[in-house]
């Protein structure tokens, strides 16, 4: 169906973005289907002192509520999840959140590699990674993680990128299935949402 592989069941989609992502992430927001029935995970660097009007703004332009999850906190279907300012994001088998205060990882917290690395643990083949525009190599190893453990990845297009160096990072040291612009991760969206009705 379509021009993406769709075989597998999906069970969630994990988003990471730095810097010059921003305008990518609400396009896709606020294209998404009303009904997509995965979670969505988004780990999104930040200003750690800027603790207000982030979740707002990405939900303002998203066609469904933006959240920060709580320590503990289960994973619903269909809810889109923002990994909390200054907080580590990590995905429990249990299909549970867990947030920590460790030291940052590439001068990040929270570090798109912890969020993606434990959800490949939790997920497996059942997980979809996308990485988006950022200036540093945080997501790589994230990438890789799901791409090992059967998971679909997906990179925006470096020739698209406000900054490339992230998605770059993860092209270097995985065989990414996906190269695509917003626009077409946003058709990919769409299409896999179709695939589950």
């Amino acid at each position: 169906m379509g021009k993406f592989n769709l075989s597998n069941k999906y069970k969630a989609i994990t988003i990471g973005g730095s810097a010059g992502s921003f305008q990518g992430i609400t396009k896709i927001l606020s294209k998404l289907p009303k009904g997509m029935s995965l979670p969505i995970v988004l780990c999104l660097h930040r200003l750690k002192h800027v603790r207000n009007g982030f979740v707002e703004a990405l939900s303002i332009k998203s066609t469904k509520p933006v959240v920060e999850p709580y320590d503990k906190e289960s994973i619903k279907r269909g809810n889109i999840y923002l990994a909390p300012s200054n907080y580590h994001l990590s995905v429990e088998l249990g299909n549970k959140f867990s947030l920590s205060t460790e030291e940052m990882i590439n001068n990040s917290r929270p570090a798109i590699d912890i969020t993606m690395e434990t959800a490949a643990y939790t997920y497996n083949q059942k997980l979809i990674g996308i990485l988006l525009s950022g200036a540093n190599k945080d997501g790589a190893k994230g990438m890789k993680a799901i791409k090992d453990r059967g998971g679909l990845t997906i990179v925006q297009d470096p020739s698209e990128c406000m900054i490339n160096t992230m998605p770059q990072a993860a092209l270097d040291i995985t065989d990414i299935d996906y190269i695509l612009k917003i626009e077409e991760i946003v058709e990919f969206l769409n299409e896999l949402d179709k695939y589950y009705h």
